[in-house]
């Protein structure tokens, strides 16, 4: 059976990543070397707490991602889980960077993956909902995440305008898409959102421009399919 990959997740910008990861892969080597079935968790009737997810994601969260053709070995971390993809399902490394062979331009890319991981998406999702979501508008936290959002934007934008301008965050050069971009893509796409102006970041503009005209991208996008 092709689909050896089994993707648990849900419409959200962490859910996104592996489902565009995925969708990549299939475009990139074929249904035959890699595919997936998903599974829907939704996290509003807290599917994700229940205790047969917990033995696949201890942290009750999604996404999560099983390999069946690896003894149904369990990934959890959205960050974590494009790493896995990237070490065992892009072996010519179209969507990564070789830790040997070009260790400078794979340290980079494990820079801007860290960058997302531990201020980008922390930061916009409570950013997100203390601004949307919480039941009681509190200014300060309001104030404190949506500054700190548009901090970590202006971060991004410097790294498009280094270089003579770049395209993609990671690689020589313009860069090269890559799992780097995948990470922080979900996220930062939602700057609607977050009230923030895209037009005071034009290399943050073009950079979504781009990925989001990607067929695979667009495909990972509708990823789970909601009942």
């Amino acid at each position: 059976m092709s689909k050896f990959l089994t993707l648990y997740t849900w419409t959200t910008p962490n859910g996104f990543k592996p489902s565009i990861c995925l969708e990549e892969l299939k475009a990139a080597y074929g249904t035959e070397h890699i595919d997936y079935k998903e599974y829907a968790v939704n996290i509003g009737k807290d599917i994700q707490k229940e205790p047969w997810f917990i033995k696949i994601n201890p942290n009750g969260r999604i996404p999560a991602l099983t390999d069946h053709k690896r003894g149904d070995f369990n990934v959890f971390e959205s960050a974590a889980i494009l790493l896995y993809l990237a070490q065992h399902y892009d072996p010519e490394h179209k969507f990564s960077f070789d830790p040997v062979a070009d260790p400078d331009n794979y340290s980079e890319s494990l820079q801007w993956i860290f960058f997302t991981h531990g201020g980008i998406g922390p930061m916009m999702g409570q950013a997100g909902h203390f601004s949307r979501a919480a039941p009681e508008k509190i200014e300060y936290a309001i104030n404190r995440y949506v500054n700190e959002s548009k901090r970590l934007y202006g971060v991004l934008e410097i790294r498009f305008q280094q270089d003579g301008g770049r395209d993609y965050l990671a690689g020589p050069g313009k860069g090269k898409y890559s799992i780097a971009d995948i990470n922080a893509f979900g996220w930062v796409k939602n700057y609607a959102f977050l009230g923030i102006d895209i037009a005071d970041y034009p290399g943050i503009k073009g950079w979504i421009e781009r990925i989001q005209s990607r067929e695979a991208v667009v495909a990972g996008l509708l990823v789970p399919k909601k009942d």
